[in-house]
């Protein structure tokens, strides 16, 4: 993993049944990408992440964004939804479900179901 703690210039734009642009400091990137996040916090600039392919091995940067250069592997991504989860709402959640039947596993089968309908919809 590579991360940059100096700003960068950052260039992303895309569409749906278009390839993307990527741009680190207007040198194209996208090849070598698989995926990306963009975040940022009311106390914080921008920062983006990018799930490069296996063997990648870097690039020069240089620009206004905050990067953080990763193997495109999903468990950083899953590790990343989990990591945000509130377990307090999450059990709420589960319990106020209408799809809960009283058989074994239930708590299991709602929460592993509440978790997918948030992943869907983050």
């Amino acid at each position: 993993m590579s991360t940059y703690l100096e700003p960068r210039r950052v260039r992303i734009a895309a569409r749906p049944e278009e390839s993307a642009v990527i741009e680190i400091d207007g040198h194209d990137v996208a090849s070598a990408v698989e995926a990306y996040r963009i975040t940022q916090t009311v106390d914080e600039g921008p920062e983006v992440t990018l799930y490069v392919q296996q063997g990648w091995k870097g690039m020069e940067f240089d620009g206004l964004a905050e990067v953080v250069v990763e193997p495109a592997d999903v468990r950083h991504v899953v590790i990343g939804f989990l990591d945000a989860v509130d377990w307090q709402k999450l059990d709420e959640a589960v319990l106020d479900r209408d799809d809960l039947d009283g058989r074994p596993g239930e708590l299991a089968r709602g929460t592993l179901a509440q978790l997918r309908e948030w992943a869907a919809g983050a």
